[in-house]
């Protein structure tokens, strides 16, 4: 049988304000990070043009590749925190 929850609990209200928080947070870093990224990309491209220490990689590679792996570590970051914090007030309710 399903537990009918009460939208006036204080911890079914911590746990919206936390998970929002979180959510919030980490978009708000990936967009930013993002659109500077199309904002460069944009008005100055040739700043991703330069190559690191005569390699093949430019800065631009870098720093596309540094915006998949930020993710990612943010994703595992997330993941950790909402199973430490969020289900354990998920138990709660």
């Amino acid at each position: 049988m399903k537990k009918k929850i009460n939208f006036d609990n204080k911890d079914f209200n911590e746990l919206v304000k936390k998970q929002n928080f979180l959510s919030f947070s980490f978009t708000f870093l990936i967009l930013l990070i993002y659109f500077v990224f199309i904002i460069i990309i944009g008005f100055k491209p040739n700043i991703f043009s330069f190559f690191l220490n005569d390699s093949k990689f430019t800065i631009g590679i870098i720093y596309g590749f540094s915006i998949i792996v930020f993710s990612i570590f943010l994703t595992i970051i997330y993941v950790l925190l909402a199973n430490k914090i969020l289900d354990k007030i998920r138990e709660r309710i």
